[in-house]
């Protein structure tokens, strides 16, 4: 456990070790640069010295609009530093949404990564409120100040100022931190707000059983917009590990075989990739998949020692490592040793598939409202399947109808400029309502089995949570993204979002043109091998949740046309209403179906 009381505790044991490397930074030319504690105290006052000479001060907001770069972490802790409140913007969002959330939160400055992210800005409508805008990148950007020119002064201030560390500390618990707008699967936009004290008693609680320390290095690939990120380098900063920033996803691999590092940290969407590349380049050799599906086979039979932490001794296992495990964990670099999954459900079969890799997975839960974690699992308390138990001052209940409900310094203290979306969400005593439905078990795991809102409701009464059926689905590597739809319906149906990238070199292998996207997910045997792996879940489910009508839609979803939210979660609201007229096939003779 750490002693954190504000946020501004975690720059202080951040910039505590001197000449040592604290973070890591890719240039142009792609050679890995350090950032050593000393450095970061220089540009963390540079650059709060400069917010101040703005006449930024305490409670006004700063929004930072970038991809993972050291210039956030600067940002961040130069706003924080000052008493100022920061506000993290997606860099996937659009002008229109930045305007929004610019207007609502009233910042002052905003910390921009790049000309398109300029262009964006100067795209969002009128912004009364902002003074000073601030890019990373280099060249000219109207009136905008180049961050390099604010860090001009920064080696001069690495040596310590009694007055800079006086502010720093002049900071207390229930001072406002950050607004993080939640990504609007459920309508407008919220700005939740965080105090320092909510997030430091959560990074204080979260990773300490899980052993990090100097020796460890992380990869910041995940966006640092998202609380789950942000807090996790927060954490591995506490622990006096290295963060090596990748800005983009497409980078992650080539990151990682550089940087090497202990600790994996992602959405169950990254080690659901991980595995279809896996399967998917098996599947190009019957020979490399007949050896794929024994170190399955043998890892399965051993699932409960890695589960245990453990590596199994076995002459089958340690061949079956030769061959196939260590490849899969090289492609994380081949020295992590811990693997974390957080921000949707992972999935018992995802799960599964790693653990009879050799690989162990902490699973975890929580929501931005609750900075953010609320359960985890560790190496002294682990449960596949479930996300772990509660931390230390986290109280669970649920409620009538299985919602649960938390209380404790985690949760936040509401939506910026919302009072009656605030109460909404709190009961009559006081606990904050999380929307998802779940239970724990006599051991005390708890099991997340879907948000509350999405469960449909079928016109028999029956509920149907729908991602526990939608995860069995994308397990298979030719399934990208599926949406189960039928609320308020007789049965269920599904939509899927092919994998075009496995889908495009099956179909070469069956003769079938892949050429036309549209053409490809109408062909007879596309359609056959799709209905297959839908029957396949069919089975194991009861008949009322079971997919009774299937369809293929020619659209990759993605965060950028707006189906997904930046952490990957399915924004089934705009699938429907993209979708609505497949789903009105689905539908059409359903008075006269016997299905």
């Amino acid at each position: 456990m750490f002693d954190l009381v504000t946020l501004n505790d975690v720059l202080v044991k951040a910039t505590g070790h001197g000449s040592r490397t604290v973070m890591m930074w890719q240039d142009a030319d792609g050679a890995w640069k350090p950032i050593t504690s000393d450095d970061l105290y220089g540009q963390v006052r540079a650059l709060a010295d400069m917010l101040r000479g703005w006449g930024v001060g305490k409670g006004d907001r700063v929004a930072i609009l970038s991809e993972n770069r050291w210039e956030w972490a600067v940002t961040d802790f130069a706003t924080l530093a000052i008493g100022g409140v920061d506000v993290p913007l997606y860099p996937t969002l659009t002008p229109e949404q930045i305007g929004y959330m610019l207007r609502d939160s009233g910042a002052k400055v905003a910390v921009l990564s790049s000309r398109e992210q300029y262009e964006k800005l100067t795209a969002a409508g009128d912004l009364p409120e902002l003074e000073h805008v601030v890019v990373m990148d280099a060249g000219e950007f109207g009136g905008a100040v180049s961050f390099d020119a604010l860090m001009c002064s920064a080696g001069e201030k690495k040596q310590r100022d009694a007055a800079f560390d006086a502010m720093v500390k002049s900071v207390r618990p229930e001072d406002l931190a950050t607004i993080i707008y939640t990504s609007g699967t459920t309508g407008e936009p919220k700005g939740v707000m965080l105090t320092h004290g909510n997030v430091a008693s959560n990074v204080n609680v979260s990773t300490g059983p899980l052993g990090f320390s100097e020796k460890d290095s992380c990869i910041s690939f995940l966006p640092l917009s998202h609380v789950t990120a942000r807090h996790l380098d927060y954490a591995m900063m506490c622990h006096g590990a290295r963060l090596a920033y990748c800005p983009k996803f497409d980078q992650l691999s080539a990151a990682m075989k550089a940087v090497k590092p202990t600790v994996f940290v992602a959405v169950p969407r990254v080690y659901e990739k991980i595995r279809q590349a896996v399967e998917g380049k098996s599947a190009l050799s019957p020979v490399k998949l007949k050896i794929m599906n024994w170190a399955l086979a043998t890892g399965k039979k051993h699932r409960a020692e890695t589960l245990d932490g453990k590596s199994p001794g076995a002459l089958g296992w340690k061949l079956a490592h030769k061959l196939v495990y260590s490849k899969i964990r090289e492609a994380f670099g081949g020295c992590a040793e811990v693997f974390i999954s957080g921000g949707a459900p992972l999935g018992v079969d995802t799960a599964g598939w790693f653990a009879d890799m050799g690989i162990r997975i902490f699973e975890g839960y929580g929501l931005t409202e609750t900075s953010p974690v609320i359960a985890l699992n560790f190496p002294n308390a682990h449960r596949m399947g479930t996300v772990g138990k509660a931390l230390p001052g986290v109280e669970c209940r649920f409620a009538e109808d299985g919602e649960l409900e938390v209380k404790g310094s985690l949760v936040f203290v509401g939506y910026w400029k919302k009072e009656k979306e605030t109460a909404e969400v709190f009961s009559a005593d006081g606990w904050f309502k999380t929307g998802d439905i779940g239970n724990i078990d006599k051991d005390g795991f708890l099991s997340i089995t879907d948000r509350k809102k999405e469960l449909l409701k079928t016109s028999g009464g029956k509920f149907i949570a729908p991602q526990p059926i939608e995860n069995r689905l994308k397990a298979n590597v030719l399934v990208g993204q599926a949406a189960l739809v039928g609320d308020k319906h007789k049965f269920a149906c599904v939509l899927i979002s092919p994998n075009f990238q496995a889908l495009e070199g099956w179909a070469k292998g069956q003769g079938i043109s892949t050429g036309d996207h549209a053409a490809l997910v109408k062909d007879a045997k596309v359609v056959k091998a799709y209905q297959e792996i839908v029957d396949k879940v069919n089975l194991g489910l009861p008949n009322y949740e079971s997919m009774k009508r299937m369809s293929l839609v020619p659209d990759e979803w993605s965060v950028e046309d707006g189906t997904l939210t930046p952490s990957m979660k399915l924004k089934r609201r705009v699938v429907e209403k993209k979708y609505a007229k497949e789903i009105g096939e689905f539908y059409k003779d359903e008075a006269t179906s016997s299905k």
